[in-house]
């Protein structure tokens, strides 16, 4: 199944996803909520999202609040922080965060909530909740950042843990912890997904996982599942989750927007496993466009410079790349190219500048783009036609200019 992110609508910031398969087939998303342009972590309401296809997506609306917190418990601090989602007994119970490190727990008969709160849970002191169910029925709770992190059972209730059987499954020294937990059992073992810091002077922008035969201990790192470094200048974390659905596996990441470490969108990739039960590394994807249609320039997977998304109300799209300077590059995977001979794009620029295309990082063409006050389409000729899946990277040259583009196509076909 072919993914096109940001798979949420542009204007739709939800990060920290856990995804989720209910007993109607469908995926259910449980996120935080950001705000566009927002620079801060989170609002204060959650949404659940839920698709059948991972193409179409609907809004079930305010699923919780912090005004929904009982007797006001949590109404006043501002934000709601990553949650998790489990079923037990025909209810599903939402686990959610806020900032001075306190979990709570609400419930509802619908996976789409509205959930009512039930309060604080007791000897939980931390960010980032999780959940898994094991076989035989025991749920397992996960929380915490760095060596702070923490797994212990559920009591059947599902509200309180048995703070006997706490202890700490990850470190900071051997798995390269930050925060982010997220478990799943696959063909029997348990995987553990996370914010790693292995790359980029210990930034937080990688997924890494760990594998153990127990759900509490011995987990093993395994390597890192994605790297989100690149999707924005300032781009400082990643949370997300595995979640399998159709008979293929899915990691459910985000991407950060407006040169900012905040207003994420979240961005979804199948995952494959070896023989061996690892996991393989994947990129940033775009989706598979087709030559002819106008790819919206958000859609990109990596930015390089001082280029990001963000609003524009002149785009169709309502977001566009701005603040375009000189050696800046936006790479989109990917395009599938029949024999096209030229390409636009729709840009408007302060000064003149040229757009040099890679595809496959191979140069193929070139566009003159003039001063430009509104989004004006501007073309350039491919130097032979082009064929296949290319990965079709632009790169912005130019003295003292800066610019915005709106999207891209392929027109044209050699003659037989």
């Amino acid at each position: 199944m072919i993914i096109t992110n940001p798979i949420l609508p542009p204007d739709v910031f939800v990060p920290d996803v856990e995804a989720h398969v209910w007993e109607d087939g469908r995926v259910y998303l449980y996120g935080s909520f950001d705000l566009p342009g927002k620079r801060t972590y989170c609002s204060d309401v959650y949404h659940v999202y839920s698709s059948d296809n991972l193409r179409d997506w609907t809004d079930h609306g305010v699923s919780f609040s912090l005004a929904d917190t009982k007797d006001g418990w949590a109404k006043d601090l501002g934000a709601l922080y990553a949650p998790d989602c489990a079923y037990r007994n025909g209810r599903y119970y939402l686990y959610y965060c806020v900032p001075d490190g306190r979990c709570g727990v609400a419930v509802s008969e619908y996976p789409a909530g509205p959930f009512e709160d039930l309060g604080p849970m007791e000897h939980v002191h931390g960010i980032d909740p999780a959940v898994l169910t094991d076989d035989d029925g025991q749920a397992w709770f996960y929380w915490g950042q760095f060596d702070k992190v923490r797994a212990a059972k559920l009591r059947d209730n599902m509200t309180e843990i048995d703070p006997d059987t706490a202890v700490q499954p990850l470190s900071v020294a051997e798995h390269e912890y930050h925060e982010g937990s997220s478990v799943k059992k696959i063909g029997g073992k348990y995987y553990y997904l996370f914010t790693d810091t292995h790359r980029h002077g210990g930034r937080a922008t990688s997924l890494g996982y760990a594998v153990s035969d127990f759900p509490d201990h011995g987990f093993r790192y395994g390597g890192i599942v994605i790297d989100n470094f690149g999707c924005d200048p300032k781009t400082w974390n990643n949370h997300g989750s595995l979640c399998e659905f159709r008979g293929q596996w899915y990691l459910f990441y985000h991407r950060s927007t407006y040169a900012g470490e905040f207003s994420r969108h979240v961005c979804a990739e199948p995952v494959f496993f070896e023989e061996d039960g690892s996991i393989r590394e994947v990129k940033m994807t775009s989706g598979l466009f087709r030559a002819e249609e106008r790819v919206p320039a958000f859609r990109s997977a990596e930015l390089r410079g001082s280029v990001r998304i963000a609003g524009d109300p002149a785009s169709a799209w309502g977001y566009a790349l701005r603040e375009i300077g000189d050696g800046d590059s936006a790479l989109f995977r990917s395009v599938c190219l029949d024999g096209e001979t030229v390409f636009s794009a729709r840009i408007r620029s302060d000064s003149p500048c040229r757009i040099e295309l890679y595809l496959n990082g191979q140069y193929a063409g070139c566009a003159r783009v003039p001063v430009l006050e509104e989004f004006t389409e501007v073309t350039g000729d491919l130097e032979r036609p082009a064929c296949g899946t290319a990965e079709a990277e632009f790169r912005f040259f130019g003295e003292g200019f800066s610019a915005a583009f709106d999207s891209f196509r392929f027109a044209g076909k050699a003659a037989e």
